[in-house]
C-alpha cells in the first residue's frame, strides 16, 4: 500500500467536516431567531345592524271570488274563454230563463189585480165617508171600507215586491263576475243543471297583481321582538320584503308588510305575517312557495366581526381572540346568534375599540404574546443575502 493514501483520505474527511459545518452555520444565519406571530386584527365599534328575518310564506291570491248561481236552471252559453282575464260586471254564463220570466208576468199581473182592488176599496171607502157624517150609514161601515181599502194597499205592496223578486231572479239568470281577475276553468259545462245549494262553483277568478305572500314566524321570535322594541334597544323600520323563490333566484321587486295576525296556531305555534307585492307579469302564482326576507327592526348597539375571527365550541358557543395588554392574545366569550353578511352580530362580550384578532388565528394561543398588524397588512418576509462562494 502506498504511504500516500492514508495521508489522501485523512485531507479529505477533514474537507468534508469543514463544508458541512460551514453549511449548517449558514442555515442556522437564514432562519434566525423566531418572534412572536403576526396577527391582523380589527377594531371594533357599534354601529345600526337591521334584524333581518328570513321566514318560509306561501303566495295567497289579493282577491278571490268563487262564482256560483244564485238560481237553479240549465247552462245554456258560457261566454268567456277559460285562463283569460274578466272584467267586473262581465257575463259570464247564461241560465235558461223562461220559468223566471213567467213569473215576472205573473207577479206583474197580480200586482195589477191588487192595484184594481184597492182602487175600488178606496173609492167605496170614500162614499161612505159624507154618508156616516150625516148618520146615514152607520159608523162601523165606514170602519170596515177603510180597513178593506188599507187592507188592498198592503195588498198592492205585497205584488210589487213579488214582482220585484221576479224581477231580480231574472236577471240572476245571467251569471257576471263578482270581481276583476284571472279565471280558472269552468267546472260546468253547456247543458249541465245548476242550483243554488251546489257544493262546486261554476269557476274561479283570482286578482293576481298585486298579490299576497303570508308567512309563518315563530310567535318566540315575535314575542322577543316586542321586548326589544318597547325597551328601545332596537328601533323600527320600515319592513320591505324580498323573495326568494323556489329556484333560489330573487323575486326582483319588494313588497311591504301588511298586518300580522292577532292570534296563534294552537298546532304550530306561529304568527301569521301578510305581505304584499306587486305582480305585473304574473310570476307569483297563489300556492307557490317562497322565502321572505325583511327587517323587522334596527339594532342601534351592535357590534360586527368578520366570520373568520369567530370560533364555536361543541356546545356551539362562540368566542374570538382580542389582543390585550402587552400585545397578549385573550379568548373572549361572546354572544353571536346570528349572521348579517360576511360578519357575525356580536350583541355581548365585547366593547367599542377591542381589537379582535382576524387573521394568523391558527397560531394564537391564549396569553400567548403576538405582533398585532391592522388586517390585509401584507406580511415581511426577509430573503436572506447571498454570501459569495
Amino acid at each position: 500500500m502506498s504511504p500516500r493514501r492514508p495521508a489522501i483520505a485523512l485531507l479529505s474527511f477533514a474537507a468534508a467536516l469543514a463544508v458541512s459545518g460551514c453549511g449548517a452555520d449558514t442555515s442556522s444565519k437564514q432562519r434566525g431567531p423566531k418572534g412572536p406571530p403576526q396577527v391582523g386584527y380589527v377594531t371594533v365599534a357599534r354601529s345600526s345592524v337591521p334584524l333581518v328575518t328570513e321566514l318560509a310564506g306561501r303566495v295567497t291570491a289579493f282577491e278571490m271570488s268563487e262564482v256560483r248561481p244564485q238560481v237553479a236552471g240549465i247552462v245554456r252559453e258560457r261566454l268567456f274563454t277559460e285562463g283569460a282575464v274578466v272584467r267586473k260586471g262581465q257575463t259570464l254564463y247564461r241560465i235558461d230563463p223562461r220559468l223566471y220570466a213567467a213569473t215576472v208576468d205573473q207577479a206583474r199581473a197580480n200586482l195589477a189585480s191588487a192595484q184594481a182592488t184597492a182602487e175600488a176599496a178606496r173609492i167605496s171607502a170614500g162614499r161612505l165617508r159624507p154618508l156616516a157624517k150625516i148618520e146615514a150609514v152607520s159608523a162601523q161601515d165606514l170602519t170596515n171600507a177603510e180597513a178593506t181599502s188599507r187592507q188592498a194597499d198592503a195588498a198592492v205592496a205585497q205584488n210589487r215586491a213579488a214582482l220585484e223578486t221576479a224581477r231580480i231572479n231574472l236577471e240572476f239568470t245571467t251569471v257576471p263576475a263578482p270581481i276583476t281577475g284571472r279565471i280558472g276553468r269552468s267546472l260546468f259545462t253547456v247543458g249541465a243543471l245548476v242550483t243554488t245549494s251546489q257544493a262546486d262553483p261554476l269557476a274561479v277568478i283570482q286578482r293576481l297583481d298585486p298579490i299576497f305572500v303570508d308567512m309563518q314566524q315563530s310567535s318566540a321570535d315575535l314575542l322577543a321582538l316586542r321586548r326589544s322594541l318597547a325597551s328601545g334597544g332596537i328601533a323600527p323600520t320600515v319592513a320591505k320584503v324580498r323573495l326568494i323563490l323556489e329556484d333560489g333566484s330573487d323575486y326582483g321587486m319588494t313588497g311591504t308588510v301588511q298586518f300580522a295576525e292577532v292570534m296563534v296556531n294552537a298546532s304550530t305555534g306561529t304568527v301569521t305575517l301578510r305581505a304584499k307585492f306587486p305582480n305585473p307579469r304574473g310570476v307569483l302564482l297563489p300556492g307557490m312557495f317562497v322565502r321572505a326576507r325583511f327587517a323587522q327592526g334596527v339594532d342601534r348597539g351592535a357590534i360586527l366581526v368578520p366570520q373568520a375571527a369567530v370560533s364555536r365550541d361543541p356546545k356551539g358557543q362562540a368566542s374570538v381572540f382580542i389582543v390585550g395588554p402587552d400585545n397578549k392574545a385573550i379568548d373572549r366569550t361572546v354572544t353571536a346568534a346570528r349572521a348579517q353578511g360576511p360578519d357575525w352580530v356580536v350583541t355581548a362580550g365585547l366593547q367599542p375599540g377591542d381589537r379582535v384578532i382576524v387573521q394568523g388565528t391558527a397560531n394564537v394561543k391564549p396569553g400567548a404574546v403576538v405582533r398585532p398588524v391592522a388586517a390585509d397588512t401584507p406580511q415581511k418576509i426577509v430573503v436572506p443575502a447571498k454570501k459569495p462562494s
